[in-house]
């Protein structure tokens, strides 16, 4: 069993407009994000499910050609190798959740 304080992770900038700060469990990668508004996610896709839940703010999300504006608690199910895109509305706090781990982003840390 792990205890994690956020604050004593050390965020940054990912891609414009997104700076995050990652949590990463045996089976999960948890991404805590905090996106300026207009920032613009470009469309991609990666082999992992993603959960995102949104906690602050309005964040307009593509998935599959499908777009909705989500506010707080609002939650978006990403199959894997889906394309996806987004884009902030406004300044939002957002959870993502991936599984499994995204090796890539732990090799960051």
């Amino acid at each position: 069993m792990s205890f994690i304080d956020l604050r004593e992770i050390e965020q940054r900038e990912q891609i414009p407009g997104y700076h995050v700060r990652f949590v990463h469990s045996a089976n999960m990668t948890f991404a805590h994000w905090q996106v300026e508004a207009g920032a613009k996610l470009p469309e991609h896709s990666h082999p992992h499910e993603q959960v995102a839940n949104i906690l602050e703010g309005e964040f307009e999300l593509t998935v599959a050609g499908k777009t909705q504006v989500l506010s707080p608690g609002s939650v978006a199910i990403i199959p894997p190798d889906v394309l996806h895109s987004g884009r902030a509305v406004t300044d939002c706090r957002v959870i993502d959740v991936f599984y499994p781990v995204r090796e890539d982003f732990k090799r960051q840390n």
